[in-house]
C-alpha cells in the first residue's frame, strides 16, 4: 500500500487542523492504521491508531481529547482531526498501515509509511 499524507500547515495555538492520508489499492479495509510525528531533535512518537473497522482507537495522554483519528474506507482515507493545538504539537506527521487485526503504537510495527506533513503551531 502507497500512503500520502497532506494537510498540514501553520497554525495558531488553540487552532484546529484536519490531517488526511489517501491510501492506494484495495484492501485499504485490511490495515490497521496509524498517525506518528517526529519533532526536530526528537524520536518519532505514537499519537494514534485505529482499527481496520474504524471502532477501535487509541491515544497516548498528549493528545487524547484533542485529537481524533478516523476512517473512510470507502474512499480509502484516515484522517486526524486536531483541535486546541499547542506548540508542542509543532513536528511533522506521518501516517502508517499495517496488516494485522492489532492496533498498534509502536511505530516499528508499521512497514507502510507516508512521506509525512509538517505542522507548524505558533504563538
Amino acid at each position: 500500500v502507497q500512503l500520502q499524507a497532506s494537510g498540514g500547515g501553520f497554525v495558531q495555538a488553540g487552532g484546529s487542523l484536519r490531517l488526511s492520508c489517501a491510501a492506494s489499492g484495495r484492501t485499504f479495509s485490511s490495515y490497521t492504521m496509524g498517525w506518528f510525528r517526529q519533532a526536530p531533535g526528537k524520536e518519532r512518537e505514537f499519537v494514534a491508531a485505529i482499527s481496520r473497522d474504524g471502532v477501535s482507537t487509541l491515544y497516548p495522554d498528549s493528545v487524547k481529547g484533542r485529537f481524533t483519528i478516523s476512517r473512510d474506507n470507502a474512499k480509502n482515507t484516515v484522517f486526524l482531526q486536531m483541535n486546541s493545538l499547542k506548540l508542542e504539537d509543532t513536528a511533522v506527521y506521518y501516517c502508517a498501515a499495517r496488516s494485522t487485526l492489532l492496533i498498534s503504537t509502536i511505530a516499528g510495527s508499521y512497514p507502510y509509511w507516508g512521506q509525512g506533513t509538517l505542522v507548524t503551531v505558533s504563538s
